[in-house]
């Protein structure tokens, strides 16, 4: 079996297309989205309509969640701005994803944790950064789940986790933001996703980092009064700060 897996699109339609392209052609069983769909200054109601059509297996990011259930006033800039660009359609397509997901028994997706789309799953929130959770702390945010292979986001920092002999925890990195202040910094703008490979009983992994038009990305927030995501989805490092 073989899975390409993304996850934090943020609206980066631009990325998100050269990224179908590429997996296209490793032609994998499956596709699955790991949430964080929409959120940003850039493509909400396109990446949106893109998804939809697609059909692949998605879970409901923390931002998802923000845009299914949050009035607009109350939203952060980033999500003001998706809400307000959203279809109605689009919007009860993002409000009935499922919090997380078994794909088989031994294949798991959430956004953050299983327990909840905020929590990291393989780093620790210390505040105005992250480092990597200890081995303990991992088993214990995995809780009850026990499949062979847990996909999560969240966090944009591609990571493959060995939990337990049987056991294997993987981010595949963001597809379209690679640079929250605080948080995660790539140090450059390639969209992130990855490629799962069963066989023989074991998995194997490929991380790909690629180029897309990441230019045009960034005049897009730039135009739409985000210079800091612009200079993020140029660079791959912060700026002072990114509405989220």
């Amino acid at each position: 079996m073989r899975l390409a897996i993304i996850s934090d699109i943020h609206g980066n339609l631009r990325a998100l297309e050269t990224v179908h392209r590429e997996i296209k052609a490793a032609a994998p069983d499956l596709i699955v989205n790991l949430g964080d769909c929409l959120s940003g200054p850039l493509w909400p109601e396109e990446t949106a309509q893109y998804l939809a059509a697609h059909g692949w297996p998605t879970v409901r990011g923390n931002h998802d969640r923000e845009l299914a259930e949050t009035p607009t006033a109350e939203l952060g800039e980033s999500d003001a701005f998706s809400h307000r660009h959203l279809s109605k359609a689009s919007k009860e397509w993002i409000a009935a994803l499922p919090a997380t997901m078994s794909l088989e028994p031994e294949i798991f997706l959430c956004h953050g944790s299983p327990s909840s789309d905020e929590i990291f799953l393989l780093e620790e929130d210390g505040g105005n950064h992250f480092f990597p959770s200890t081995e303990s702390a991992v088993r214990r945010k995995l809780s009850n789940v026990t499949a062979g292979l847990v996909l999560c986001g969240h966090s944009h920092t591609p990571r493959i986790v060995q939990v337990s002999e049987r056991q294997i925890v993987l981010n595949p990195g963001s597809v379209g933001v690679q640079a929250f202040p605080g948080l995660t910094v790539t140090g450059s703008p390639h969209a992130r996703y990855a490629i799962a490979t069963r066989q023989d009983g074991r998995w194997s992994f490929d991380l790909r980092a690629i180029g897309y038009d990441w230019a045009e990305a960034a005049h897009r927030a730039e135009a739409s009064g985000f210079a800091n995501w612009a200079h993020g989805l140029s660079t791959g490092f912060a700026a002072d700060a990114i509405g989220t």
